[in-house]
Protein backbone atom coordinates (compact mmCIF):
# COMPACT_ATOMS: atom_id res chain seq x y z
CA UNK A 1 0.00 0.00 0.00
CA UNK A 2 1.13 3.56 -0.76
CA UNK A 3 -0.09 6.67 1.10
CA UNK A 4 1.02 10.07 -0.19
CA UNK A 5 0.92 12.62 2.62
CA UNK A 6 1.76 15.71 0.57
CA UNK A 7 -0.38 16.47 -2.48
CA UNK A 8 -1.51 19.80 -3.92
CA UNK A 9 -4.65 20.02 -6.05
CA UNK A 10 -6.00 23.17 -7.63
CA UNK A 11 -9.48 24.23 -8.73
CA UNK A 12 -9.34 25.28 -12.36
CA UNK A 13 -10.27 28.85 -11.48
CA UNK A 14 -6.78 29.35 -10.00
CA UNK A 15 -5.20 28.63 -13.38
CA UNK A 16 -7.79 30.76 -15.16
CA UNK A 17 -7.22 33.71 -12.81
CA UNK A 18 -3.51 33.12 -12.19
CA UNK A 19 -2.32 36.54 -13.31
CA UNK A 20 -4.98 38.46 -11.39
CA UNK A 21 -4.37 36.48 -8.21
CA UNK A 22 -0.61 36.88 -8.59
CA UNK A 23 -0.95 40.64 -8.40
CA UNK A 24 -2.07 40.47 -4.76
CA UNK A 25 -0.51 37.17 -3.66
CA UNK A 26 3.31 37.40 -3.96
CA UNK A 27 3.97 33.85 -2.77
CA UNK A 28 1.47 32.42 -5.24
CA UNK A 29 3.15 34.47 -7.95
CA UNK A 30 6.56 33.09 -6.96
CA UNK A 31 5.49 29.44 -6.82
CA UNK A 32 3.36 29.38 -9.98
CA UNK A 33 5.71 31.31 -12.27
CA UNK A 34 8.74 29.05 -12.36
CA UNK A 35 10.03 26.17 -14.44
CA UNK A 36 9.05 23.38 -12.00
CA UNK A 37 5.45 24.32 -11.20
CA UNK A 38 2.66 22.12 -12.56
CA UNK A 39 -1.11 22.37 -12.27
CA UNK A 40 -3.20 19.39 -11.24
CA UNK A 41 -6.91 18.94 -10.55
CA UNK A 42 -8.45 16.26 -8.35
CA UNK A 43 -9.49 14.33 -11.45
CA UNK A 44 -5.91 14.47 -12.72
CA UNK A 45 -4.73 13.18 -9.35
CA UNK A 46 -7.04 10.16 -9.36
CA UNK A 47 -5.79 9.21 -12.82
CA UNK A 48 -2.19 9.55 -11.64
CA UNK A 49 -2.88 7.49 -8.51
CA UNK A 50 -4.35 4.71 -10.63
CA UNK A 51 -1.37 4.78 -12.99
CA UNK A 52 1.32 4.76 -10.29
CA UNK A 53 -0.31 2.58 -7.65
CA UNK A 54 -0.94 5.18 -4.96
CA UNK A 55 -3.81 4.06 -2.74
CA UNK A 56 -4.49 7.21 -0.72
CA UNK A 57 -3.51 10.88 -0.98
CA UNK A 58 -3.66 13.65 1.60
CA UNK A 59 -4.67 16.72 -0.37
CA UNK A 60 -4.63 20.48 0.09
CA UNK A 61 -4.89 23.64 -1.95
CA UNK A 62 -2.67 26.72 -1.90
CA UNK A 63 -2.15 28.56 1.39
CA UNK A 64 -3.03 32.13 0.45
CA UNK A 65 -2.94 35.25 2.58
CA UNK A 66 -6.50 35.99 1.47
CA UNK A 67 -9.21 34.09 3.33
CA UNK A 68 -11.59 34.16 0.38
CA UNK A 69 -9.08 32.32 -1.82
CA UNK A 70 -8.42 29.84 0.97
CA UNK A 71 -12.15 29.13 1.27
CA UNK A 72 -12.32 28.53 -2.47
CA UNK A 73 -9.57 25.91 -2.16
CA UNK A 74 -11.18 24.37 0.90
CA UNK A 75 -14.57 24.01 -0.78
CA UNK A 76 -12.79 22.19 -3.60
CA UNK A 77 -11.06 19.83 -1.15
CA UNK A 78 -14.29 19.13 0.74
CA UNK A 79 -16.08 18.14 -2.47
CA UNK A 80 -13.15 15.98 -3.57
CA UNK A 81 -13.16 14.04 -0.30
CA UNK A 82 -16.90 13.50 -0.63
CA UNK A 83 -16.38 12.04 -4.11
CA UNK A 84 -13.51 9.75 -3.09
CA UNK A 85 -13.76 9.25 0.68
CA UNK A 86 -11.59 6.12 0.74
CA UNK A 87 -8.85 7.48 -1.48
CA UNK A 88 -8.52 11.08 -0.27
CA UNK A 89 -8.00 12.78 3.08
CA UNK A 90 -8.43 16.53 3.10
CA UNK A 91 -6.55 19.41 4.72
CA UNK A 92 -7.75 23.01 4.93
CA UNK A 93 -5.63 26.00 4.03
CA UNK A 94 -6.07 29.11 6.14
CA UNK A 95 -4.20 32.38 6.74
CA UNK A 96 -3.14 31.73 10.35
CA UNK A 97 -3.27 35.37 11.42
CA UNK A 98 -6.70 36.09 9.93
CA UNK A 99 -9.43 36.90 12.45
CA UNK A 100 -11.68 34.26 10.85
CA UNK A 101 -9.09 31.46 10.85
CA UNK A 102 -10.69 29.49 13.68
CA UNK A 103 -14.14 29.77 12.13
CA UNK A 104 -12.80 28.36 8.87
CA UNK A 105 -10.97 25.55 10.65
CA UNK A 106 -14.21 24.63 12.42
CA UNK A 107 -16.18 24.75 9.17
CA UNK A 108 -13.70 22.49 7.39
CA UNK A 109 -13.48 20.07 10.29
CA UNK A 110 -17.25 19.75 10.37
CA UNK A 111 -17.16 19.07 6.62
CA UNK A 112 -14.85 16.12 7.15
CA UNK A 113 -11.32 17.47 6.73
CA UNK A 114 -8.65 15.99 9.01
CA UNK A 115 -5.97 18.66 9.05
CA UNK A 116 -4.76 22.16 8.26
CA UNK A 117 -2.00 22.86 5.78
CA UNK A 118 0.33 22.90 3.97
CA UNK A 119 0.89 26.32 5.54
CA UNK A 120 3.60 28.62 4.15
CA UNK A 121 4.96 30.62 7.13
CA UNK A 122 7.04 33.04 5.09
CA UNK A 123 4.48 33.40 2.31
CA UNK A 124 1.72 34.02 4.85
CA UNK A 125 3.78 36.38 7.03
CA UNK A 126 3.72 34.00 10.01
CA UNK A 127 6.56 33.81 12.53
CA UNK A 128 6.37 30.10 13.29
CA UNK A 129 8.45 30.38 16.46
CA UNK A 130 6.36 33.23 17.95
CA UNK A 131 3.75 31.73 20.27
CA UNK A 132 1.76 34.98 20.14
CA UNK A 133 1.11 34.26 16.45
CA UNK A 134 0.55 30.51 16.62
CA UNK A 135 -1.49 29.76 19.75
CA UNK A 136 -4.88 30.37 18.14
CA UNK A 137 -4.04 28.09 15.20
CA UNK A 138 -2.77 25.30 17.42
CA UNK A 139 -5.64 25.67 19.87
CA UNK A 140 -8.25 25.43 17.13
CA UNK A 141 -6.60 22.32 15.66
CA UNK A 142 -5.94 20.66 19.02
CA UNK A 143 -9.53 21.16 20.11
CA UNK A 144 -10.67 19.32 16.97
CA UNK A 145 -7.84 16.77 16.95
CA UNK A 146 -6.55 17.93 13.55
CA UNK A 147 -3.07 17.56 12.05
CA UNK A 148 -1.10 20.64 10.98
CA UNK A 149 1.18 20.46 7.92
CA UNK A 150 3.84 23.18 7.70
CA UNK A 151 6.37 24.02 5.00
CA UNK A 152 9.94 23.86 6.24
CA UNK A 153 13.29 23.90 4.45
CA UNK A 154 16.94 23.14 5.06
CA UNK A 155 18.96 26.22 6.13
CA UNK A 156 21.92 25.29 3.91
CA UNK A 157 22.40 24.18 0.31
CA UNK A 158 21.04 25.60 -2.91
CA UNK A 159 18.28 28.17 -3.04
CA UNK A 160 15.02 27.62 -4.91
CA UNK A 161 11.69 29.36 -5.37
CA UNK A 162 9.63 29.05 -2.21
CA UNK A 163 12.43 27.62 -0.05
CA UNK A 164 11.81 30.25 2.60
CA UNK A 165 13.59 30.90 5.88
CA UNK A 166 11.76 28.48 8.18
CA UNK A 167 13.94 25.54 9.16
CA UNK A 168 14.96 23.34 12.09
CA UNK A 169 15.25 26.13 14.65
CA UNK A 170 11.78 27.52 13.98
CA UNK A 171 10.20 24.06 13.72
CA UNK A 172 11.74 22.98 17.02
CA UNK A 173 10.59 26.14 18.80
CA UNK A 174 7.07 25.63 17.46
CA UNK A 175 6.99 22.19 19.09
CA UNK A 176 8.50 23.50 22.31
CA UNK A 177 5.79 26.17 22.39
CA UNK A 178 3.07 23.65 21.49
CA UNK A 179 3.91 20.12 22.67
CA UNK A 180 0.27 19.16 22.12
CA UNK A 181 0.32 19.95 18.39
CA UNK A 182 0.25 17.01 15.97
CA UNK A 183 2.38 18.41 13.17
CA UNK A 184 3.92 17.28 9.90
CA UNK A 185 6.96 19.29 8.87
CA UNK A 186 7.21 19.08 5.10
CA UNK A 187 10.37 18.47 3.10
CA UNK A 188 12.11 16.36 5.76
CA UNK A 189 11.44 19.10 8.30
CA UNK A 190 14.44 21.00 7.04
CA UNK A 191 16.55 18.48 8.97
CA UNK A 192 15.03 18.99 12.41
CA UNK A 193 14.59 15.21 12.76
CA UNK A 194 18.35 14.89 13.25
CA UNK A 195 18.08 16.65 16.60
CA UNK A 196 15.86 13.92 17.98
CA UNK A 197 19.18 12.28 18.92
CA UNK A 198 19.20 14.84 21.73
CA UNK A 199 17.00 13.57 24.61
CA UNK A 200 15.35 16.93 25.26
CA UNK A 201 14.51 17.40 21.57
CA UNK A 202 13.19 13.86 21.26
CA UNK A 203 10.68 14.77 23.96
CA UNK A 204 9.86 18.16 22.42
CA UNK A 205 9.32 16.63 18.97
CA UNK A 206 7.34 13.58 20.09
CA UNK A 207 4.23 14.66 18.17
CA UNK A 208 6.14 15.76 15.05
CA UNK A 209 6.36 13.85 11.78
CA UNK A 210 8.41 14.57 8.65
CA UNK A 211 7.32 14.08 5.05
CA UNK A 212 9.61 13.38 2.12
CA UNK A 213 8.23 15.96 -0.33
CA UNK A 214 10.87 17.12 -2.85
CA UNK A 215 13.32 14.43 -1.67
CA UNK A 216 14.70 13.75 -5.21
CA UNK A 217 15.80 17.38 -5.45
CA UNK A 218 17.28 17.65 -1.95
CA UNK A 219 19.01 14.48 -0.74
CA UNK A 220 20.33 11.17 -2.02
CA UNK A 221 18.95 7.80 -0.91
CA UNK A 222 21.20 7.58 2.17
CA UNK A 223 19.13 10.13 4.10
CA UNK A 224 16.44 7.54 4.82
CA UNK A 225 18.93 5.10 6.36
CA UNK A 226 20.23 8.01 8.44
CA UNK A 227 16.72 8.70 9.71
CA UNK A 228 16.32 5.10 10.85
CA UNK A 229 19.77 5.22 12.46
CA UNK A 230 18.67 8.35 14.35
CA UNK A 231 15.63 6.48 15.68
CA UNK A 232 13.02 8.40 13.68
CA UNK A 233 12.28 5.94 10.89
CA UNK A 234 8.78 5.48 12.27
CA UNK A 235 8.16 9.22 11.84
CA UNK A 236 9.00 9.56 8.13
CA UNK A 237 5.94 9.86 5.89
CA UNK A 238 6.09 9.43 2.14
CA UNK A 239 4.98 12.66 0.49
CA UNK A 240 5.51 13.54 -3.16
CA UNK A 241 4.60 17.22 -3.64
CA UNK A 242 2.42 16.08 -6.56
CA UNK A 243 1.85 17.31 -9.26
CA UNK A 244 5.45 18.55 -9.30
CA UNK A 245 6.75 15.04 -8.58
CA UNK A 246 5.12 11.62 -8.69
CA UNK A 247 5.57 8.29 -6.92
CA UNK A 248 7.82 6.80 -9.60
CA UNK A 249 10.68 9.16 -8.71
CA UNK A 250 10.43 8.19 -5.05
CA UNK A 251 10.07 4.49 -5.71
CA UNK A 252 13.39 4.60 -7.55
CA UNK A 253 15.02 6.26 -4.53
CA UNK A 254 13.44 3.84 -2.08
CA UNK A 255 14.71 0.87 -4.08
CA UNK A 256 18.27 2.19 -3.78
CA UNK A 257 18.24 2.57 0.02
CA UNK A 258 18.98 -1.08 0.75
CA UNK A 259 16.48 -1.02 3.61
CA UNK A 260 14.32 -4.02 4.43
CA UNK A 261 10.87 -4.31 2.91
CA UNK A 262 9.45 -3.98 6.41
CA UNK A 263 11.04 -0.55 6.82
CA UNK A 264 10.04 0.53 3.33
CA UNK A 265 6.43 -0.38 4.10
CA UNK A 266 6.62 1.89 7.13
CA UNK A 267 7.61 4.84 4.96
CA UNK A 268 5.27 4.06 2.07
CA UNK A 269 2.14 3.83 4.19
CA UNK A 270 2.26 2.43 7.71
CA UNK A 271 3.72 5.50 9.41
CA UNK A 272 1.13 7.78 7.82
CA UNK A 273 -1.81 5.53 8.61
CA UNK A 274 -0.66 5.10 12.20
CA UNK A 275 -0.34 8.87 12.64
CA UNK A 276 -3.74 9.53 11.09
CA UNK A 277 -5.33 6.94 13.35
CA UNK A 278 -4.52 9.28 16.22
CA UNK A 279 -6.78 12.00 14.79
CA UNK A 280 -9.59 10.00 13.17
Amino acid sequence: MVVDAHVHVYPEVLLKDQERISEKEPHFDLLTHNKVHKWGTVDDLIVSMDETGVDQSWIFGFAFRDMGLCRLCNDYIVEAVKRWPDRLKGFAVIPPLDSEAEVEIERCHDAGLVGVGELFPQGQMLDLDDIRQTWRLVGACHERNMVISIHTAEPVGHDYDGKGNVGPKEAAQFCINHPEAKVIFAHWGGGVWLYESMPEMKEALKNARYDTAAWPWLYDEKVLSAAFAAGVGHKILYGSDWPILSYRRYDALLSKTGLSEERLKMVRSENALSFLDRVC
